[in-house]
């Protein structure tokens, strides 16, 4: 499956943003999907994930609360809403698909077989 993210871009503090992980060659639905970040000069870190079915979802600590992840598996897309945006959200969002994914390994990029390449969200103050 490919995967295409999009949806970044430059806004302020406190505004809103919504990015799209759009697959092809497959369809989505077969698959756990996350979204991960990675700032400048740091580690790449868990954003979001939601199974298969969509009836479960998860959030790291940091966004818990702003962002949520939701999927249209008609449309073979993942979306994740991202509200009250801070600086520190600034980061190049990369979503990650995996077929097989446990519960405990939802948060772990090492553990995602399918990557999209990245779209850039810059937050300003």
């Amino acid at each position: 499956v490919q995967l295409q993210a999009s949806g970044g871009g430059l806004v302020q503090a406190g505004d809103s943003l919504r990015l799209s992980c759009a697959a092809s060659g497959r369809t989505l639905s077969g698959y756990s999907v996350a979204w991960f970040r990675q700032a400048p000069g740091k580690d790449r870190e868990f954003v979001a994930a939601i199974k298969r079915a969509g009836d479960s979802t998860y959030y790291g600590d940091s966004v818990k609360g702003r962002f949520t992840i939701s999927r249209d598996n008609a449309k073979s897309t993942v979306y994740l809403q991202m509200n009250s945006l801070k600086r520190e959200d600034t980061a190049v969002y990369y979503c990650a698909a995996d077929r097989s994914l446990i519960t405990s390994s939802i948060a772990y990029a090492d553990h995602y077989d399918y990557w999209g390449q990245g779209t850039q969200v810059t937050v300003s103050s």
